[in-house]
């Protein structure tokens, strides 16, 4: 038998031999609570829990696969009987045994966001609705929130909050729509990802007996990060919980990052209550075995500014490690240079590679710089959150027609494939097949399966033709396995001759995508944990898969990641740069209106920091272009609240400038600390002044005040402005189409303003 318990600290090992009854564990960064989480599990079954009654729930397939694996190294194969996955797996699989009791098929299809929004699009279109108000990235986020509160169409309509909230919003037929959703979804036979989690809900609230016999079964319920739950998976793991009273959750209040998904904090801080105080057992595990012992100090003092947490002091036996260094750049493309030149400095002074490195930053949208930088320095990276392989046109084509031969209620699906390759079936004649189908209150595979009842004409021997090629791909769902089935639709479909036809580099880059999802499939087929290996089995696998499981496509893994700060939770590198860090960026503007708001702002920036194994970086940009005009930035507060002796200046800037910090030219080779210590009282006073009332800047513009063209300002020429008055062009910048002008002005200081947007007399 493997020895798990002498590597193990005392908290860690209290954790792992705990035996009945409710616990849990408080893991701070770095902590190894996958570890204690993993031998958990292992030790249950060495004291003869029978694996089949362990449910483990975790957040990513990845983090399921690994962990199965260890307790695998430990068990031996007896660990591939326990259930485990991600919340959405298990549930699925859940509701595809008991799918009969809710009205659905075992082969019910799993919609993903763009089948979704598809269908919202199509229904918003319908109900002669302006799409521009209901636009469905609004609509689908109002459904979707209300699937994690548990609330269905009917008692959306009949809210009057939630009414009037829609009603506030210029969109009152929310509930309409929602209603008309649900109502298709199930005609389609299927789900999308929310209903997954609200399904169970309504399964175990409707039907007893088959609560009853899940409760029965999990004699121990684990659950992997805890803080990340919403309302409805809080709610189903607690009723199969409630029998045997053996929950375990796993999980850090302080990387509570995903309210804006339905994530409840309050799950993990009222667990003792839920639970009983006297009841409940808590380990913390404050060791932190990741990072250096200034980061994780430096991340301390971040988080010991919020109020609503739990009590924990994360420490590390680690070395010190080099200071956080903190960039200022001029710009947001210099900002990407300078993190650029970071990274390929550090490297090569220290023998590392590109995957040591990562960039994190608050938004998407800030990659750009980033990216463009990376790539005149010839350092290779990858983006994780782009375009997920799954969501490529090519592939969904062909996952279309497969899930369309395994459930032919799938209206996303066959409108999708219907003319895919080319038929001659329009747009007219598809929203006829659907009337066609209201009016015999039959499925529209019903009407087409057999048109010639219904359809005459040419486009109806093209959906005949469409019909049989289904009906022959149906037969062989039953006698032969995903890989089989799947090899003969995209021949006999015609898709895989149409991209091998196209002899572009584009065509035969998709060619090769759908030959490597041929290949998933296959790998799918031949893995040992997989015991069925039916098309319908795999494709449940995909609908499930996030981008964190997909695994790298030209196999070549040495590369700078760059990511969101949310996607990298749960991750971890040896060099991280932070980057943003200004007032409005992070923390986000639209996260400024509340202190829950701004609490969790803070803490995911309490997760950017802890990603960091041995050094931090962190940097901020003066201006930056939003919506196509130069904004003036500010030092995030998040810079001024680390613990000062943690920070260092960083040299790496081209020129002193208006943000500097206020420091005489002669200080500006001073020591790391004295650096340090000036830079953060810099900040402090600019906060001060940020918040202190400004002068009122007032100017009332000459009698013959009039913009002229200032195609050929110059520096040194004098200028009025109907604002900031008279002042005295010191630069023009020309930047692509986009021109800038740094003016000093008499009474309001010096602007930056775009020329193409200012309104400027030339005196």
């Amino acid at each position: 038998m493997v020895d798990y318990i002498s590597g193990l600290n005392d908290p860690q090992r209290e954790a792992v031999m705990h035996g009945d009854g409710p616990l849990m564990i408080i893991a701070g960064a770095g902590s190894g609570k996958t570890r204690v989480l993993t031998f958990r599990i292992a030790h249950l079954i060495e004291t003869g829990i029978d694996p089949f009654r362990i449910l483990a729930l975790t957040f990513t397939n990845k983090a399921a696969g690994e962990m199965r694996h260890r307790i695998e190294k430990v068990v031996g194969t007896e660990a591939r009987n326990i259930w485990m996955g991600t919340f959405h797996s298990v549930f699925a699989k859940i509701l595809r045994i008991e799918a009969k009791a809710i009205g659905y098929t075992s082969n019910f299809s799993i919609y993903d966001t763009d089948d979704s929004k598809s269908l919202l699009r199509s229904i918003v279109k319908e109900m002669g609705l302006d799409d521009k108000v209901y636009r469905v990235n609004s609509v689908f986020g109002r459904i979707s929130g209300a699937k994690n509160r548990l609330i269905g169409p009917d008692d959306y309509i009949n809210n009057a909050v939630i009414q009037a909230d829609d009603e506030s919003a210029r969109m009152p037929h929310i509930g309409r729509i929602y209603k008309q959703y649900a109502t298709r979804c199930f005609a389609a036979n299927a789900m999308d990802f929310d209903d997954l989690l609200y399904n169970t809900n309504v399964l175990f609230r409707d039907h007893l007996d088959i609560l009853n016999k899940y409760q029965h079964k999990f004699q121990h319920v684990m659950v992997d990060e805890f803080q990340d739950t919403n309302v409805s998976q809080y709610l189903i793991t607690r009723k199969l919980a409630a029998v045997h009273q053996n929950i375990c959750v796993v999980g850090d209040d302080a990387q509570s990052i995903y309210a804006f998904r339905g994530a409840n904090i309050e799950n993990i801080l009222n667990f003792q209550r839920d639970y009983g105080k006297d009841a409940v057992k808590i380990v913390k595990l404050e060791q932190n075995y990741r990072s250096t012992d200034t980061i994780v100090q430096a991340a301390n003092s971040i988080i010991a500014r919020n109020k609503n947490q739990l009590e924990k002091r994360v420490f590390t036996a680690n070395e010190a490690g080099p200071p956080i260094e903190v960039i200022k750049a001029s710009s947001d493309n210099e900002e990407g240079r300078l993190v650029a030149n970071s990274i390929f400095e550090t490297k090569m002074n220290e023998s590392l590679t590109n995957n040591d490195f990562a960039i994190l930053y608050r938004t998407n949208a800030q990659s750009r710089a980033f990216e463009e930088a990376l790539r005149k320095m010839s350092i290779k990276y990858r983006i994780i959150g782009g375009l997920s392989f799954y969501q490529r046109k090519e592939i969904k084509d062909l996952i279309a027609y497969l899930r369309f031969t395994v459930n032919q209620q799938d209206e996303e699906a066959f409108k999708r494939i219907i003319n895919l390759p080319k038929r001659g079936i329009g747009d007219t004649t598809i929203a006829k097949l659907s009337v066609i189908a209201a009016e015999n209150q039959d499925s529209v595979w019903g009407i087409v399966s057999d048109i010639g009842k219904f359809v005459a004409g040419r486009s109806a021997i093209a959906i005949e033709g469409f019909a049989d090629l289904i009906k022959s791909f149906m037969l062989l769902i039953d006698q032969k396995d995903a890989y089989e089935v799947a090899s003969h639709i995209a021949k006999a479909s015609g898709l895989l001759k149409e991209l091998y036809d196209d002899k572009t580099v584009e065509g035969l880059a998709r060619y090769e995508n759908v030959q490597e999802l041929l290949n998933a499939i296959k790998e799918f087929v031949d893995s040992p944990d997989n015991d069925d290996k039916s098309l319908s089995a795999f494709l449940q696998s995909v609908s499930l898969l996030t981008t964190a499981d997909e695994k790298e496509e030209d196999g070549d893994n040495d590369k700078v990641t760059l990511m969101t700060i949310h996607a990298a939770k749960g991750l971890e590198f040896k060099n991280v740069h932070i980057v943003g860090l200004e007032e409005d960026l992070f923390p986000s503007q639209m996260m400024l209106e509340s202190r829950n708001d701004l609490e969790e702002e803070r803490r995911l920036f309490y997760v950017a920091i802890t990603r960091a194994e041995k050094r931090l970086t962190v940097s901020y940009a003066e201006t930056r272009y939003h919506f196509g005009r130069l904004k003036m930035c500010e030092p995030s507060r998040f810079l001024m609240e680390v613990d000062q002796k943690y920070l260092k200046l960083s040299k790496m800037r081209s020129a002193p400038s208006r943000m500097d910090f206020d420091r005489p030219e002669r200080d500006r080779s001073e020591s790391t600390s004295t650096g340090s210590m000036s830079f953060v009282r810099s900040l402090a006073q600019k906060t001060a002044q940020r918040q202190a009332p400004q002068p009122t800047v007032t100017h009332t513009p000459s009698a013959d005040f009039a913009p002229t063209s200032t195609a050929d300002l110059a520096a040194g020429q004098r200028v009025e402005h109907a604002k900031f008055g008279f002042g005295t062009v010191k630069t023009v910048d020309v930047n692509g189409t986009e021109r800038k002008a740094t003016i000093q002005f008499e009474k309001a200081g010096e602007k930056v303003l775009l020329l193409s947007f200012a309104k400027l007399r030339v005196v």
